[in-house]
Protein backbone atom coordinates (compact mmCIF):
# COMPACT_ATOMS: atom_id res chain seq x y z
CA UNK A 1 0.00 0.00 0.00
CA UNK A 2 0.87 3.86 -0.13
CA UNK A 3 2.60 5.95 1.81
CA UNK A 4 -0.11 7.21 4.58
CA UNK A 5 -1.90 10.26 4.76
CA UNK A 6 -4.18 13.06 6.62
CA UNK A 7 -6.97 11.52 4.68
CA UNK A 8 -9.59 13.07 3.01
CA UNK A 9 -11.87 15.66 3.95
CA UNK A 10 -15.32 14.95 3.55
CA UNK A 11 -19.03 16.82 4.64
CA UNK A 12 -21.74 15.42 6.43
CA UNK A 13 -25.51 15.80 5.36
CA UNK A 14 -25.13 18.79 7.55
CA UNK A 15 -22.62 20.35 6.04
CA UNK A 16 -19.86 20.14 9.01
CA UNK A 17 -16.15 18.54 7.48
CA UNK A 18 -14.25 16.07 8.87
CA UNK A 19 -11.50 13.77 7.93
CA UNK A 20 -11.59 10.35 6.83
CA UNK A 21 -8.54 8.06 6.13
CA UNK A 22 -9.79 4.79 4.67
CA UNK A 23 -6.16 3.40 5.03
CA UNK A 24 -5.10 2.60 1.82
CA UNK A 25 -5.57 4.42 -1.89
CA UNK A 26 -7.51 1.79 -3.25
CA UNK A 27 -9.94 2.44 -0.50
CA UNK A 28 -9.39 6.39 -1.18
CA UNK A 29 -11.61 6.30 -4.72
CA UNK A 30 -14.74 4.79 -2.70
CA UNK A 31 -16.05 8.39 -1.15
CA UNK A 32 -16.27 10.12 -4.55
CA UNK A 33 -19.70 8.51 -5.52
CA UNK A 34 -20.51 5.01 -6.66
CA UNK A 35 -22.79 2.10 -7.23
CA UNK A 36 -26.86 2.36 -6.56
CA UNK A 37 -27.43 4.74 -3.84
CA UNK A 38 -24.15 5.82 -3.43
CA UNK A 39 -24.86 7.18 -6.98
CA UNK A 40 -25.96 10.59 -5.52
CA UNK A 41 -22.48 11.41 -3.88
CA UNK A 42 -21.10 11.37 -7.29
CA UNK A 43 -18.24 14.29 -7.40
CA UNK A 44 -16.20 12.49 -10.92
CA UNK A 45 -17.89 14.92 -13.62
CA UNK A 46 -15.18 16.21 -15.41
CA UNK A 47 -11.61 15.84 -15.89
CA UNK A 48 -10.62 18.53 -13.04
CA UNK A 49 -12.92 16.46 -10.09
CA UNK A 50 -10.95 13.53 -10.72
CA UNK A 51 -7.53 15.79 -10.71
CA UNK A 52 -8.87 17.45 -7.35
CA UNK A 53 -9.63 14.12 -5.62
CA UNK A 54 -6.00 12.45 -7.25
CA UNK A 55 -3.96 15.40 -5.86
CA UNK A 56 -5.96 15.21 -2.26
CA UNK A 57 -5.05 11.40 -2.01
CA UNK A 58 -2.02 9.48 -0.47
CA UNK A 59 -0.60 9.59 -4.00
CA UNK A 60 0.32 13.36 -4.27
CA UNK A 61 0.49 14.30 -7.62
CA UNK A 62 1.61 17.69 -8.73
CA UNK A 63 -1.75 19.41 -9.85
CA UNK A 64 0.21 20.89 -12.77
CA UNK A 65 1.64 17.75 -13.88
CA UNK A 66 -1.56 15.91 -14.79
CA UNK A 67 -2.86 15.11 -18.10
CA UNK A 68 -6.43 13.74 -17.29
CA UNK A 69 -9.23 13.05 -19.98
CA UNK A 70 -13.18 12.53 -20.07
CA UNK A 71 -12.27 9.24 -20.96
CA UNK A 72 -10.08 8.54 -17.72
CA UNK A 73 -13.08 9.87 -15.92
CA UNK A 74 -15.47 7.32 -17.01
CA UNK A 75 -12.81 4.39 -16.14
CA UNK A 76 -12.50 5.94 -12.67
CA UNK A 77 -16.38 5.44 -11.84
CA UNK A 78 -16.18 1.96 -13.31
CA UNK A 79 -13.36 1.20 -11.53
CA UNK A 80 -14.32 2.59 -8.26
CA UNK A 81 -17.94 1.45 -8.87
CA UNK A 82 -16.77 -2.71 -8.68
CA UNK A 83 -14.00 -1.25 -5.79
CA UNK A 84 -16.99 -0.53 -4.07
CA UNK A 85 -18.59 -4.61 -4.73
CA UNK A 86 -15.37 -6.31 -3.90
CA UNK A 87 -14.56 -3.87 -0.79
CA UNK A 88 -18.20 -4.67 1.02
CA UNK A 89 -17.90 -8.13 0.09
CA UNK A 90 -14.34 -8.40 2.14
CA UNK A 91 -15.67 -6.59 4.86
CA UNK A 92 -18.69 -9.07 5.52
CA UNK A 93 -16.57 -12.10 4.55
CA UNK A 94 -18.44 -12.62 1.22
CA UNK A 95 -17.11 -14.23 -2.09
CA UNK A 96 -15.69 -11.60 -4.55
CA UNK A 97 -18.04 -10.94 -7.19
CA UNK A 98 -16.21 -12.12 -10.10
CA UNK A 99 -17.08 -9.31 -12.77
CA UNK A 100 -15.97 -6.85 -10.55
CA UNK A 101 -12.58 -8.63 -10.10
CA UNK A 102 -12.07 -8.64 -13.84
CA UNK A 103 -12.66 -4.83 -13.76
CA UNK A 104 -10.22 -4.33 -11.38
CA UNK A 105 -7.54 -6.88 -12.72
CA UNK A 106 -7.56 -5.20 -16.23
CA UNK A 107 -6.56 -1.71 -14.35
CA UNK A 108 -4.13 -3.17 -12.66
CA UNK A 109 -2.31 -4.21 -15.78
CA UNK A 110 -2.31 -0.57 -16.60
CA UNK A 111 1.13 1.17 -16.48
CA UNK A 112 1.71 3.27 -13.24
CA UNK A 113 3.05 6.55 -12.45
CA UNK A 114 6.69 6.53 -12.71
CA UNK A 115 8.39 7.38 -9.37
CA UNK A 116 11.07 9.61 -9.04
CA UNK A 117 13.20 10.96 -6.04
CA UNK A 118 13.19 15.10 -5.82
CA UNK A 119 15.80 17.11 -4.88
CA UNK A 120 14.22 17.40 -1.33
CA UNK A 121 14.73 13.71 -0.87
CA UNK A 122 10.64 13.17 -1.45
CA UNK A 123 9.13 11.31 -3.84
CA UNK A 124 7.50 12.51 -6.68
CA UNK A 125 5.81 11.29 -10.27
CA UNK A 126 7.61 11.57 -13.83
CA UNK A 127 5.27 14.23 -15.81
CA UNK A 128 2.81 14.24 -17.40
CA UNK A 129 0.56 11.98 -14.64
CA UNK A 130 -2.28 10.58 -17.22
CA UNK A 131 -5.72 9.46 -16.14
CA UNK A 132 -5.07 5.73 -16.55
CA UNK A 133 -1.70 5.87 -14.58
CA UNK A 134 -3.63 7.33 -11.64
CA UNK A 135 -6.52 4.14 -11.60
CA UNK A 136 -3.44 1.97 -12.63
CA UNK A 137 -1.92 2.57 -9.09
CA UNK A 138 -5.02 2.54 -7.28
CA UNK A 139 -6.30 -0.71 -8.57
CA UNK A 140 -2.78 -2.38 -7.80
CA UNK A 141 -2.89 -0.87 -4.30
CA UNK A 142 -6.41 -2.19 -3.78
CA UNK A 143 -4.52 -5.49 -5.04
CA UNK A 144 -1.98 -5.57 -2.24
CA UNK A 145 -4.95 -4.81 0.12
CA UNK A 146 -7.18 -7.45 -0.89
CA UNK A 147 -4.64 -10.06 -0.95
CA UNK A 148 -2.46 -8.89 1.75
CA UNK A 149 -2.37 -9.29 5.35
CA UNK A 150 -4.50 -6.28 5.93
CA UNK A 151 -7.10 -8.12 3.86
CA UNK A 152 -9.03 -9.10 6.97
CA UNK A 153 -9.20 -6.14 8.62
CA UNK A 154 -11.34 -4.20 5.77
CA UNK A 155 -14.63 -3.11 7.72
CA UNK A 156 -17.70 -1.09 6.78
CA UNK A 157 -18.34 1.69 9.75
CA UNK A 158 -20.00 0.83 12.55
CA UNK A 159 -22.56 3.59 12.15
CA UNK A 160 -25.63 2.33 10.91
CA UNK A 161 -26.54 5.10 8.75
CA UNK A 162 -23.10 5.52 7.16
CA UNK A 163 -21.28 2.67 5.13
CA UNK A 164 -17.65 3.70 4.64
CA UNK A 165 -14.76 1.12 4.01
CA UNK A 166 -11.93 1.66 5.53
CA UNK A 167 -8.71 -0.43 6.30
CA UNK A 168 -7.74 -0.78 9.85
CA UNK A 169 -3.78 -1.04 10.17
CA UNK A 170 -4.36 0.02 14.00
CA UNK A 171 -2.20 -2.24 16.01
CA UNK A 172 -4.91 -3.91 18.13
CA UNK A 173 -7.40 -3.78 15.30
CA UNK A 174 -10.42 -2.37 16.85
CA UNK A 175 -11.38 0.84 14.57
CA UNK A 176 -15.24 0.73 14.58
CA UNK A 177 -15.82 3.98 12.76
CA UNK A 178 -14.97 5.64 9.90
CA UNK A 179 -13.85 8.72 11.84
CA UNK A 180 -13.88 9.62 15.16
CA UNK A 181 -14.52 13.06 14.73
CA UNK A 182 -17.99 12.22 12.81
CA UNK A 183 -19.73 8.52 12.99
CA UNK A 184 -17.34 7.86 16.97
CA UNK A 185 -18.21 11.41 18.10
CA UNK A 186 -22.17 10.93 16.94
CA UNK A 187 -22.19 7.54 18.74
CA UNK A 188 -20.22 9.27 21.89
CA UNK A 189 -23.21 11.86 22.40
CA UNK A 190 -25.77 9.22 21.71
CA UNK A 191 -24.51 6.88 24.85
CA UNK A 192 -24.09 10.33 26.91
CA UNK A 193 -27.58 10.84 26.14
CA UNK A 194 -28.62 7.36 26.80
CA UNK A 195 -26.90 7.31 30.28
CA UNK A 196 -28.41 10.66 31.11
CA UNK A 197 -31.94 9.86 30.05
CA UNK A 198 -31.54 6.77 32.19
CA UNK A 199 -30.28 8.58 34.86
CA UNK A 200 -33.25 11.16 34.96
CA UNK A 201 -35.97 8.62 34.00
CA UNK A 202 -38.81 8.51 36.51
CA UNK A 203 -38.90 5.85 38.70
CA UNK A 204 -41.77 3.61 39.27
CA UNK A 205 -44.21 4.16 42.78
CA UNK A 206 -43.04 2.03 45.50
CA UNK A 207 -44.61 -1.32 45.94
CA UNK A 208 -47.56 -1.75 47.93
CA UNK A 209 -47.69 -3.72 51.12
CA UNK A 210 -50.75 -5.30 52.25
CA UNK A 211 -51.37 -5.73 55.42
CA UNK A 212 -51.49 -9.58 57.01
Amino acid sequence: MTEPAIGLVLHSPEGVAYRFDPGALGLELLPTGGPGAYARHEVLHEPADLARWAVASRLRPGPGGLAISAEDVAAARYLRDALWHIAVARAHGEPLPAPDLLVLNEAAAWRPPAARLAPDGGRAWRTPVSGTQILAAVARDAVDLFSGPYADRVRECSARDCHLVFVDTSRPGRRRWCSMEHCGNRHKVRAHRSRRDAREAPQGEPPVRLSP
